[in-house]
């Protein structure tokens, strides 16, 4: 299950990324928004991390303005690793060696086609459990 959260700055894109999880067959659950209208991103990412947190989702994406304000608030929770990503390669890796659970995006910098592309890299892509990403990761949820 995927657990997805935007402000209104990202309404659109998710509107889009939706759509492309349908098409996929692939299980959401919607934490908000639900329209256009303004609305404080740390209300929907704290709702994404915490479904993640317990359970119930697996991985998430959230989706503000730029993702800064969004991911930022996501990474406050221990055990979320959000990633800002504007391209697939940040995609792949972060999958890759940063195991990230929840992916970023700016409604306002990536255009739908790039960002449904960048949702499936993040979404197929496995973590590669190398030693040293494991180490590396352990270091992070230590970070204080």
């Amino acid at each position: 299950m995927i657990a997805l959260g935007c402000d209104h700055g990202g309404y659109e894109l998710m509107q889009e990324i939706k759509g492309y999880l349908e098409i996929k067959g692939l299980e959401y659950q919607d934490y908000g928004c639900f329209s256009t209208e303004a609305v404080d991103y740390p209300v929907y990412a704290k709702k994404v991390a915490e479904s993640i947190l317990d359970g119930t989702c697996e991985k998430g994406i959230l989706i503000c303005g730029t993702g800064i304000g969004i991911s930022i608030t996501a990474n406050k929770y221990p055990g979320i690793r959000a990633a800002l990503c504007s391209d697939c390669f940040s995609a792949e890796a972060t999958r890759q060696h940063n195991d990230a659970n929840i992916l970023a995006l700016g409604g306002r910098v990536v255009g739908a086609g790039l960002a449904i592309k960048i949702v499936d890299t993040f979404l197929n892509t496995p973590f590669s459990n190398a030693e040293r990403h494991k180490r590396r990761i352990e270091q992070m949820e230590q970070a204080k």
